[in-house]
């Protein structure tokens, strides 16, 4: 399952709101889109959604814009993809036992741990409120990173140019046989012997 833009955009609406404290005082889609750097038109049809699955409040007029309908430590990451995304499943393949979902081989045990893997990803979106992710965001609790480092590229061992031109001199000598060798090893050298000179 990945979460789309819209899930992610309105989750970072509902927490800029909750970091401005906004329970009370309306903050407007132009404010809201500045803070965030999102689209002002999506924006809007975004906090619309958010609106009719409650999640905030509209005020019009002067002075008018959104406050959050709930406390952010009420409100779940899952609660705001699902309110502008849908339901949270791993994908739209049906449910494992009814209407001849298990017709074929293998289809009715795969069904089922598609089944489980969207169950994983709801009760992990639902374990962060916007409450904690205003602490993550003020540095009061560790941030996990977005992915673990890459691992470290193996070691090159420094070439001088003389080990290089040594190599190169080498591989001309193996013949023609070696040929296209010679010359994949001589484009591998030469950026080592321009960096040595």
């Amino acid at each position: 399952m990945r979460v789309s833009t819209r899930g992610d955009y309105a989750c970072r609406a509902l927490l800029s709101l909750a970091l401005h404290d906004a329970t009370s005082t309306p903050t407007s889609v132009r404010d809201i889109a500045e803070r965030t750097g999102l689209p002002q038109p999506y924006l809007e049809q975004i906090l619309l959604a958010l609106k009719g699955a409650g999640l905030v409040r509209s005020k019009r007029g002067v002075g008018g814009g959104y406050v959050l309908a709930r406390d952010p430590a009420d409100v779940t990451l899952a609660q705001v993809v699902s309110a502008v995304d849908g339901p949270i499943v791993a994908g739209d393949f049906g449910e494992p036992h009814e209407n001849g979902a298990c017709d074929h081989e293998g289809q009715c045990v795969l069904l089922a741990v598609w089944a489980e893997v969207g169950a994983t990803m709801r009760e992990h979106l639902q374990s962060f409120t916007l409450a904690d992710m205003v602490e993550r965001a003020r540095g009061n609790r560790a941030t996990p990173s977005a992915a673990p480092p890459p691992p470290a590229a193996p070691a090159v061992p420094a070439t001088s140019a003389r080990q290089a031109e040594l190599l190169r001199r080498g591989s001309r000598k193996a013949g023609a046989r070696h040929k296209d060798e010679s010359a994949a090893l001589e484009g591998l050298l030469r950026p080592l012997v321009r960096s040595s000179t």
